[in-house]
């Protein structure tokens, strides 16, 4: 067998960023406009590779302790464990139904060739957050993510949205990389390293009564960043702007692949630099109380703000937002020494079932956008007249968001409420059930005025868009296949989740 070289370990980031790299290097040097075909057969290569290396390095074993062992690379900068991989093929499959939708809603559009490598580098960037083994490589792999996700979102130059969505979205990125870095400086002004594990050995060795304060507010101005990366109150109100002005696959792309990055730092940051055993139980600083906070004002106030909204695309952002408090349960639940593998490891599996149904959901708009439908839920009636392969699958993904077992959204959230309340805090899955119940009514808003509701005159399909449609049914099948094949996934997100936790 052919030795490969340590860093080919971090094959997933890479073969993303050398993906768009090569699409920019075909476009410059073609004598011709480079078609769609080409671009969307180059890209989908490289992300299918990536997939494919990932999902072989969690059956072989890389990563592991107990198999080929966890990778250190870059002076232990970077890290490459079973929780990296897990992410990285669940960042790779998000893309890939981005790309594959964007294909036809982007056909129109100049520049295709760049927004495909956007795509690319930030996802490269996203794989790399779950790597992250440092506080500053936290905050490179995060802007790595950032800046091609801004251009991104006002990619549409001549839609005033777009660009106003872009902008709010730079500005509310800049202020929060900027509490982040400050935060991480606090931090190590205090232990003296960047180094996750280094961070954790030095505070377990004593930090000084003087230093507590300061050790406290980095870990909240840390915990901030992660909030705005996961659109989490109360830095969730650029979600809803930037989801709505930008193009439809980026706001799929935002919402699944760029808060599941965001929830895989801050797990790893949390569990490996503040174990709760070092920082929460000694009463140094108390984040899993801010955690639960965070939780049950993220799930309320992104339900409550979807129930009151008129427009479809506005609803399923601040169901994102809803989401983000879900995941949280698996974060403001952890004690010491408590079941805690089960609890990050239901956070997991809740995000990669979510990275499917959710993007299927933004998918589906993206294709009523496509036949300038209109975004209100009125828009929406009589759809499955229309379109009813695709209107199937948007019911799918609006029931499994809502917990009700057509997918595996139903077992994700007993899971996470089941750790909760095993846990001793079932008043978190209280809320997250009551929660649940709320969501119900808004989805079924949409399932009613797609099957129930009479379809206005004179609207009719043109055209079957089969990228689109492609990317839809992908992520329905996901979706309902994950519900049987749950047992197979929870052992790689608990085998994931004991990566990080000691």
């Amino acid at each position: 067998m052919v030795q490969l070289p340590a860093y080919a370990a971090l094959a997933v980031p890479i073969l993303l960023g050398a993906t768009a790299l090569v699409l920019l290097t075909y476009d410059a040097l073609s004598s011709r406009a480079t078609g769609r075909n080409e671009l969307l057969g180059m890209s989908g290569a490289g992300i299918l590779a990536s997939i494919v290396v990932g999902v072989w390095f969690l059956a072989t074993g890389v990563g592991d302790p107990d198999g080929r062992g966890v990778f250190r690379l870059f002076e232990a900068q970077v890290i490459v464990d079973q929780l990296s991989l897990f992410f990285g093929v669940l960042v790779a499959s998000v893309t890939f139904l981005i790309l594959l939708a964007s294909y036809d809603y982007v056909a129109e559009h100049t520049y295709q060739s760049e927004f495909y490598a956007l795509v690319l580098l930030a996802a490269s960037g996203m794989a790399l957050m779950a790597s992250a083994n440092s506080l500053a490589m936290v905050a490179i792999s995060l802007e790595l993510a950032s800046l091609p996700s801004y251009v991104l979102v006002a990619f549409l130059k001549r839609n005033r949205g777009s660009v106003e969505a872009g902008m709010k979205y730079f500005l509310i990125g800049a202020l929060s990389t900027a509490i982040l870095i400050y935060g991480v400086s606090l931090v190590y002004a205090v232990t003296g390293s960047l180094l996750l594990e280094d961070v954790a050995g030095a505070i377990a060795g004593g930090v000084g009564d003087a230093n507590v304060g300061i050790l406290g507010l980095g870990i909240l101005m840390i915990l901030g960043g992660f909030l705005y990366k996961t659109a989490s109150v109360p830095f969730h109100f650029w979600a809803p702007e930037a989801y709505e002005g930008a193009p439809a696959p980026i706001s799929a792309f935002l919402s699944s692949a760029s808060k599941a990055a965001g929830f895989a730092l801050a797990i790893r940051v949390l569990t490996v630099a503040f174990p709760v055993e070092t920082v929460v139980d000694p009463g140094l600083v108390d984040w899993v109380l801010v955690a639960q906070i965070v939780a049950v004002v993220t799930m309320t106030v992104g339900n409550f703000a979807a129930a009151t909204q008129d427009e479809v695309k506005r609803m399923l952002a601040y169901s994102s937002i809803g989401h983000a408090g879900y995941v949280f349960i698996g974060i403001a639940a952890l004690t010491a020494g408590g079941n805690n593998n089960l609890l990050i490891g239901a956070s997991l599996l809740h995000l990669f079932v979510y990275g499917f149904m959710n993007t299927g959901a933004f998918l589906f708009v993206s294709l009523t956008e496509y036949w300038n439908v209109g975004r209100t839920f009125e828009d929406f009636n009589g759809l499955a007249t229309r379109a009813p392969v695709a209107s199937v699958a948007m019911t799918i993904f609006l029931f499994s968001l809502a917990g009700l077992p057509v997918g595996g959204g139903f077992l994700t959230k007993y899971v996470l409420f089941a750790g909760a309340v095993s846990a001793g805090f079932w008043w978190l899955a209280a809320v997250g059930a009551i929660n649940s119940a709320l969501s119900l009514f808004y989805y079924s808003r949409v399932v009613k005025a797609m099957w129930i509701e009479d379809a206005e005159e004179g609207f009719e399909v043109r055209s079957q868009p089969l990228g689109i449609y492609a990317a839809i049914v992908v992520a329905a099948v996901a979706t309902v296949a994950l519900l049987p094949a749950f047992g197979m996934l929870s052992g790689v997100a608990f085998d994931a989740a004991a990566a990080v936790l000691p």
